[in-house]
């Protein structure tokens, strides 16, 4: 293996970390946000908003290092992707202001309904495009030589949509899985029934995706349903099942830590059979990691600012999430 393609497996490595670290620690706090309607007005809503208060602004650095990375490691497959997803990225970053600006506002009006629903609407539209642009991604992009060749809509199809719907009820999932680690009494009394719908709505959702994955217009049906491959891929849907058997029993041993870890695990299992489907391609069919990326010297010169920053960033969330850990109540600034 030549130099440049280890260092293109790296970074795609550190662009895998970084993304699935977003979806961990910024996917509860939207699932906060998906589950507002169903919270009761006043105290439990501020308990949930507290929960994630010390955090939240923080868990979306993961985000720009994600696509910062996508950017600066893998230029070419930046600049066909972001023209094929532009409609639901330009959704995401309009829902992502959303519930940004209402998270601040919302403890400033009297009109407090308004901002509710700004959180809630845009928690919902960021979850639900993010899951758009991973299924416009898996069903392929049109390119011709180095460009996007395709439609302001190619993006359009029913299984974007099927997966924007499950990336909300698995964004919501974690939503309530955190709700029953860090609240008491009947707003964790609500978290468990809510865990209990979103949990189902999650792994049907899940079984869905799956299922239609392998019949898009790619290898993906080979990597999973012919011999030998068959074998080694095998454990992953095997674990999954565990993982949601064992998510099952916390759920009714009303166990307060197990649910969010076993959550994380569906969601890691998860993101490695996506990982399954599409290696070594960063735009299936048409562009892998080594064909996009840049040149050797930049890309080592990257990896040494990422070493250094990496650390930092791991640290103080670490730290942020240890100094404000245990249970939260509704009484405090936000």
């Amino acid at each position: 293996m030549a130099p440049n393609d280890t260092l293109s497996l790296i970074w795609a490595g550190i662009i895998a970390l970084a993304v699935f670290g977003y979806v961990v620690m910024d996917g509860f706090d939207l699932g906060l946000g998906i589950l507002f309607p169903w919270l009761a007005k006043g105290n439990d809503r501020n308990t949930a908003i507290n929960t994630i208060a010390p955090v939240w602004d923080g868990n979306e650095t993961w985000l720009v290092l994600g696509g910062g990375g996508l950017f600066a490691a893998f230029p070419l497959a930046y600049a066909i992707v972001m023209p094929a997803v532009y409609t639901p990225l330009i959704a995401m970053l309009v829902g992502l202001i959303f519930r940004g600006v209402a998270f601040e506002y919302r403890a400033r009006t009297t009109r407090l309904w308004i901002w509710d629903f700004a959180f809630s609407f845009g928690s919902m539209l960021a979850a639900f495009s993010q899951g758009v642009i991973l299924g416009a991604i898996l069903q392929g992009v049109k390119v011709s030589g180095r460009n996007y060749a395709g439609g302001w809509f190619d993006w359009l199809s029913p299984f974007s949509m099927l997966c924007g719907a499950s990336v909300v009820a698995g964004y919501a999932l974690l939503g309530a899985c955190w709700l029953i680690y860090r609240t008491e009494h009947e707003l964790q009394d609500r978290a468990f029934a809510l865990a209990r719908l979103t949990g189902a709505a999650t792994l049907l959702a899940v079984v869905a995706v799956s299922l239609a994955t392998p019949f898009l217009n790619h290898d993906y049906f080979s990597r999973w349903f012919t011999m030998p491959g068959m074998l080694y891929v095998a454990p992953v849907p095997i674990l999954v099942g565990v993982a949601s058997l064992l998510f099952i029993r916390a759920l009714q041993q009303r166990k307060e830590g197990q649910p969010f870890l076993l959550a994380l695990a569906i969601f890691f299992l998860s993101f490695t059979g996506l990982g399954i489907s599409m290696f070594p391609w960063l735009i299936p069919g048409k562009l892998t990691i080594f064909d996009a990326a840049t040149a050797e010297n930049s890309q080592v010169f990257m990896l040494i600012g990422v070493g250094i920053m990496l650390p930092i960033i791991i640290g103080y969330t670490a730290y942020a999430y240890w100094v404000f850990r245990g249970k939260v109540g509704h009484d405090s600034y936000h």
